[in-house]
């Protein structure tokens, strides 16, 4: 990539980038000086971690003592010092919590609350995720003042000017980006006011992962005009993928969505969730076979038999015990235990083949044909998974490839990269959004003669039926940040003052149907984004008294529903016209309804 425009700041400003996965964790960052180009940095020493996990990243791990305070992060939590007072002290070890902050709406019949780890009884995931950002973030001061020359200088010549750039899976929405914003307040990395949370952009890992590609001299080349490229973020838990566009049409060249991204719960985790299954079964009446043994081989599966494993024509090997340890019925000898390639090759498979079918799946949606695609993340890395998904894509005419060799480093610097370069210019809607209303009774249309029996007369005279949905905004539907996408509507009301108010729920839509007419038809696919109020009492006191049909008196109030995505999340308004100008109430859609009473 060439080198960046130089900062057009007056002021000196520091972006810090969190990648927080669900097993590793990284940072990224830029100093931004005026009149310089900006150059992203990563954070590469943390505190009692040497390489773990890549050369940038440390276990999204933290220790809990019984009082609730947390004891250890990251590489601290892997010391053995730590985990003997642990032990002694009955600290709680809390990993895998990510994945308590999912969304239900996520493919994952593989994977359940049960197969998890839980919670600490006096922590919530949203409690967790607030103090692993606060530690983050006391790591990259820590690096920035070891590293720079003056670097307590410079780090406090940031003050409170610091940028912050969280990142999300592709399948994480309103819900979890309220969730996101509440911990980084409550870490204390920014106040809880508009202008704190202005501090704050969330990127999914999809578009970060573009955004370090188009840095990747590797894969530069395969963004071009009238080129439709893919990346898959293959990760740890989750795995990433989303299609975009390049066009040149503006300067520097943007690009746009082309499919509604995806998410799966497929990552190198559940291979060896997987694994712990299959041990369990192969090992049956082997003295090898306790719970004991069978987490050790685990461990050591994640840690070197899963990272080597690349042809299924050779044996893999776990090595767990002391070369005094055999049970040769059970092709253990020397402490190891010998697996055939074929069955470790079929712990893979579910995750190969979930990713193929999302290829296949964004292919045939793409709105322009894919020729790249670019695989990323830590499960990248695998030989056997970048084999596997060569040899079943190239022959579909997809040019395959992987970036370099540090693949697990792409989400922390493309969410830095997203800040600096915002090079997506229009996503594609990945749900429906629209909202509830009543629509006039229609004898000749079948659906409405089945729900007669809910009709009621509107103070118009008008006989309408209730729990139709309108839609605003369809699935596929390409959004730009500054396009709206507007509705109209009317109210009717017996009194006047009954119009001082509008309140409308949005909700969305996550079902297959193109046309949903109904939002009690299919329940469980409707959900409640949030709810936007508007005071329209001084126009409601200019509102015409008009008359029913049978005489009675009522008022009738016009105004629109207007949605906005900005930069990514969903910003609802409530649009009318008063004395001949538009007025506009706003509210931006960081939450669902009560979700409050959800995570606690």
């Amino acid at each position: 990539m060439t080198e960046r425009e130089p900062y057009a700041g007056t002021t000196r400003k520091l972006v810090l980038a969190f990648d927080v996965g669900t097993t590793y964790s990284g940072i990224s960052y830029s100093i931004l000086d005026p009149g310089d180009s900006p150059v992203i940095n990563d954070v590469t020493r943390f505190p009692a971690t040497d390489r773990v996990g890549g050369n940038s990243k440390i276990p999204t791990i933290v220790y809990y003592d019984k009082e609730g305070n947390s004891r250890a992060f990251g590489g601290e939590a892997l010391q053995e010092a730590i985990l003997e007072r642990a032990e002694e002290e009955e600290w709680v070890r809390a990993e895998w919590w990510k994945l308590h902050l999912r969304p239900r709406n996520i493919p994952s019949f593989h994977v359940d609350d049960l197969d998890i780890n839980p919670l600490p009884p006096f922590k919530n995931a949203i409690d967790i995720l607030a103090d692993f950002l606060g530690y983050l973030f006391r790591c990259a001061r820590m690096y920035i003042e070891e590293s720079h020359a003056n670097g307590r200088d410079v780090w406090t010549s940031f003050g409170d000017n610091i940028d912050f750039v969280l990142s999300h899976p592709n399948g994480w929405k309103g819900l979890q980006h309220a969730q996101i914003r509440r911990a980084a307040v409550q870490a204390g990395l920014v106040p809880d006011r508009p202008e704190g949370q202005a501090r704050i952009r969330l990127v999914t890992e999809g578009e970060a992962n573009l955004h370090y590609c188009l840095a990747s001299r590797n894969t530069a080349n395969g963004f071009k005009d009238d080129v439709g490229v893919m990346v898959i973020d293959a990760g740890r838990a989750t795995i990433d993928i989303t299609s975009y566009y390049m066009t040149s049409s503006a300067s520097p060249p943007t690009l746009h969505e082309i499919a509604p991204p995806q998410c799966l719960l497929q990552g190198s985790a559940f291979v060896t969730q997987r694994a712990g299954e299959y041990l369990r079964e192969k090992l049956q009446g082997s003295r090898f076979g306790t719970e004991e043994d069978i987490a050790l081989m685990k461990r050591e599966f994640d840690k070197t038999t899963r990272l080597r494993f690349s042809n299924p024509n050779h044996p893999s090997f776990i090595r767990f015990g002391t070369v005094r340890d055999k049970d040769l019925e059970y092709n253990i000898r020397s402490g190891q235990l010998k697996l055939p390639g074929n069955e470790v090759a079929a712990l893979f498979e579910p995750s190969a083949e979930a990713i193929i079918a999302a290829v296949e799946d964004q292919r045939r949606v793409a709105t322009q044909p894919i020729s790249h695609v670019f695989l990323v993340g830590d499960f990248g890395a695998s030989d056997w998974l970048f084999s596997r998904l060569k040899d079943q894509l190239e022959p579909l005419g997809l040019q395959f490839c992987r970036p370099d060799s540090y693949t697990n480093k792409a989400v922390a610097q493309g969410a830095v990269a997203f800040y600096l370069d915002h090079r997506v210019s229009a996503r594609v809607a990945q749900v429906t959004y629209g909202t509830r209303c009543t629509v006039e009774f229609n004898r000749n249309d079948e659906e409405h003669l089945r729900r007669a029996a809910s009709a009621f007369p509107h103070p118009s005279g008008c006989t309408v039926i209730p729990n139709a949905f309108s839609t605003i905004l369809r699935k596929g539907a390409l959004v730009s940040e500054t396009k709206e996408f507007r509705k109209f509507f009317i109210v009717e009301c017996p009194e006047r003052n009954i119009c001082d108010t509008i309140a409308m729920e949005i909700l969305c839509y996550r079902g297959n149907s193109p046309n949903p007419r109904w939002a009690d038809s299919e329940p469980g696919m409707f959900s409640s984004l949030c709810t936007v109020h508007a005071d329209t009492s001084r126009v409601s006191k200019t509102l015409i008294p008009r008359r029913s049909f049978a005489g009675m008196q009522f008022y009738r109030q016009r105004f629109s529903i207007v949605l906005k995505f900005g930069l990514i999340d969903l910003e609802a308004q409530i649009s009318w016209v008063e004395d001949g100008e538009e007025h506009r109430y706003e509210t931006v859609c960081l939450q669902e309804t009560n979700w409050l009473e959800s995570i606690t």
